[in-house]
């Protein structure tokens, strides 16, 4: 039997959420051929942890679903027995880019795809702690059905399953290695106010997120959707496209991947860097690997956490290195729409060495180019005023920490992508986690 990953890692309290992608899993489990492994990695302080414990052990049973619950400590061993096994020259640095002490919103995806490989998993699906499912006639609508019926199935099969396709038939029979949607509801809170404030600053402080060079109406047209996910629609019925599905059609907190992509390349472990968990989605897209996209899109919510001032202030750090690390995420992306096919060995897989390459070609580029961009912030910023004048000066007494940082980040990328093979091997054959029925 085909045994999946369906993953919700956290640092904060979402008792509600883990019940709802509980159900999520009974579901796929009750309408596919498949075990559901659900995979919590909980990095939350102790009372929360508890309270999750404790939902858990409420969890009703599901017959063909595996819960496995692990807090920081159980990833902790079991990542360092991984490094260990793959004889890795630096395990402490390699453990430290898994598991670190900062949000990374990469290292905790990676840990899931190597906890997946443990598992014997062919795929990982993934979830966030601050997201709902859309509903249709009072039941929940579950992505899950989708990323099951077409997710590592040959394109020319999935052709039939589908709304309608627009792939390239020359790529017809490579199987499909992302099924996703966005979600809906409201954009990120701390970007909408600034759209509130001043829709020029707006757009000055969003369009550094865009690669040079882009024509002005394409340009506007992207600083005019980001963030803003797949808007307010309700869902009314199902719409599918086989397709290379772009990364702007596409959240991490609704998304799954066949394991012959998350095994080949991990995503950047950057820590308190928004986006930097997008990678694979632009790398399954230039190599022209089949996806599906799908509209049963994540019902977007943000906690009271976020609107607070203490979450406002980190989300903006996450945001500035986000901006920060855009120069160098657009010289590799370039770097792999140029390569397109050739990104993929003759086996269909693709070549890790390449992707690394260009990783390690885009520390090169010109730290001025960062320090111009904290100057757009820095200014943008203090035209708003208020809190945002306070983040301003957050983010000015720590300039040249947050450009060094940044570069290295991408750096330690290549590292960790040069060791990636080797952890992935020892994952698969570590054995069986503990876990019990749901």
């Amino acid at each position: 039997m085909r045994r999946v990953c369906l993953t919700l890692p956290t640092h904060r309290s979402c008792p509600e959420t883990i019940r709802a992608v509980a159900a999520e899993a009974a579901h796929g489990a009750r309408h596919f051929d498949v075990e559901v492994h659900l995979l919590i990695l909980d990095s939350s302080e102790a009372p929360v942890l508890a309270e999750h414990r404790r939902t858990v052990a409420a969890l009703p049973p599901a017959p063909g679903v595996v819960v496995h619950h692990l807090d920081e400590s159980a990833q902790r061993d079991f990542l360092g027995q991984v490094v260990t096994r793959s004889g890795a020259a630096d395990p402490d640095r390699l453990l430290g880019l898994m598991l670190p002490s900062r949000v990374s919103y990469g290292a905790c995806t990676n840990r899931a795809f190597l906890f997946a490989e443990a598992l014997g998993c062919a795929s990982t699906h993934r979830r966030d702690s601050d997201s709902r499912y859309q509903r249709l006639d009072g039941e929940q609508v579950f992505p899950l059905h989708h990323e099951l019926t077409a997710l590592g199935r040959p394109a020319a099969e999935v052709a039939g399953l589908v709304s309608r396709s627009r792939l390239d038939p020359a790529c017809a029979h490579r199987p499909v290695a992302l099924v996703g949607a966005s979600f809906v509801g409201e954009m990120s809170v701390d970007v909408a106010e600034i759209h509130r404030l001043d829709p020029l600053v707006y757009e000055d402080v969003i369009g550094l997120s865009v690669p040079d060079g882009y024509p002005e109406i394409w340009r506007g047209n992207l600083i005019a959707e980001a963030f803003r996910g797949a808007g307010t629609a309700a869902f009314t019925g199902d719409l599918t496209t086989l397709t290379t599905v772009s990364p702007t059609r596409v959240d991490m907190c609704n998304v799954a991947l066949a394991r012959e992509v998350y095994g080949r390349v991990p995503l950047p472990p950057a820590t308190d860097t928004i986006g930097s968990d997008y990678f694979l989605l632009h790398l399954v897209h230039d190599a022209r690997l089949p996806g599906v996209l799908h509209n049963r899109h994540i019902v977007n919510f943000h906690t009271e956490e976020r609107r607070s001032d203490s979450g406002f202030l980190a989300y903006q750090l996450r945001f500035a290195k986000f901006l920060l690390a855009a120069p160098h995420l657009h010289s590799v992306y370039a770097g792999t729409a140029a390569a397109g096919d050739t990104l993929l060995d003759g086996g269909g897989g693709l070549r890790a060495s390449a992707v690394a390459g260009l990783v390690r070609e885009s520390t090169r580029i010109d730290p001025r180019e960062n320090a111009g961009r904290l100057d757009v912030v820095d200014r943008s910023y203090r035209k708003l005023g208020g809190r945002y004048a306070e983040a301003a000066d957050f983010l000015s007494a720590r300039r040249e920490r947050l450009v060094d940082e940044v570069r290295a980040d991408m750096a330690e990328f290549g590292r960790l992508i040069d060791a990636w093979a080797d952890l992935v091997r020892a994952s698969r054959h570590h054995g069986a986690l503990t876990g019990g029925p749901a």
